[in-house]
């Protein structure tokens, strides 16, 4: 894709969606832009690469693209029920108790779907300033939240505070803590979440509710 982009002189800002996951495993959180990329398992080390040939683009042919890191989508539309979110709201929904796999303490970084569409949307346009070319960026809301909490803080807004989770404790090959800085976003791009996360999370449930009843 980059060299398609490389070769059509039209194009004039990319914008390379990437992850939180390219950084891998780091004792010093949260993780800013300066955080070396050392994904370890094969998932990551995808990320880890593909930030890294974007920024070879940029070095080598002055391509006019920037990075975007984020943590774990979540928000309406997402039917992969594997994931946290939507796995337990469909539980509730179920009248099930919901399943955490890992021991529930795991921290990750969530983010709103619809604040990571403003996002991307954002850096296109300040992208009319070259002088932001091949820089990365972390988009997050800076929240520390665990697995459990996440999933208790989903039954406490759905009522169901009797449907306690059940945790597994099966994870293998995860990092146990990953969270981002946004600091570089807001100071550069003047960027800022539009959702907090209690009416992003109500939006959501909303979502799916509709979505089963139907």
């Amino acid at each position: 894709m980059l060299e398609a982009c490389r070769r059509v002189p039209i194009v004039k800002r990319i914008v390379m969606a990437s992850s939180d996951k390219a950084y891998g495993h780091h004792e010093k959180l949260p993780y800013d832009e300066t955080s070396p990329l050392q994904g370890s398992h094969p998932y990551d080390v995808s990320k880890s690469c593909a930030d890294l040939i974007a920024h070879a683009y940029y070095a080598t042919y002055r391509s006019p693209v920037c990075i975007t890191r984020c943590g774990n989508f979540y928000g309406p539309g997402d039917l992969n029920f594997n994931r946290l979110v939507p796995g337990t709201i469909r539980s509730v929904l179920n009248n099930e108790p919901p399943v955490i796999r890992s021991d529930g303490a795991y921290i990750r970084d969530y983010l709103y779907v619809k604040d990571a569409a403003l996002a991307y949307i954002h850096l296109a346009e300040r992208m009319e300033s070259p002088e932001i070319h091949g820089e990365a960026f972390n988009f997050s809301n800076e929240l520390q939240i665990t697995v459990l909490e996440l999933a208790n803080k989903i039954l406490r807004a759905m009522g169901r505070t009797d449907l306690e989770p059940l945790v597994l404790n099966q994870a293998e090959h995860e990092i146990r803590q990953q969270y981002l800085s946004a600091r570089k976003a807001r100071e550069i791009l003047g960027w800022k979440p539009s959702y907090d996360f209690d009416r992003a999370l109500e939006e959501t449930i909303e979502w799916y509710t509709e979505f089963f009843e139907s």
